[in-house]
């Protein structure tokens, strides 16, 4: 089953706040794609695009526009808990 995303908020330092419909609260860093992807380096060149994060209407993808997006089960496989990265509780 594609895991179904219910929050995106971007973060500083090209992280991804993510919490899935069964209660997963992750965080994802996008910095990896951005330096092994070449479209995604447009998050960092293009002031204030990494922000524009959006959900797709599946809620099986987040996007930045119609070349940079990331879907679901890589965000859950790939991601850590909050206070594994930031030292949240």
């Amino acid at each position: 089953m594609i895991p179904r995303i219910k929050s995106v908020k971007p973060l500083e330092g090209y992280l991804l706040h993510v919490i899935f419909d069964d209660g997963k609260d992750c965080i994802y860093d996008v910095n990896d794609d951005i330096n092994t992807i070449e479209e995604y380096k447009d998050l960092k060149t293009i002031y204030g695009l990494f922000e524009q994060v959006q959900l797709d209407e599946s809620r099986t993808c987040v996007f930045w526009n119609d070349f940079i997006d990331l879907p679901s089960d890589a965000i859950y496989e790939n991601s850590t808990v909050p206070h594994e990265m930031t030292g949240w509780d």
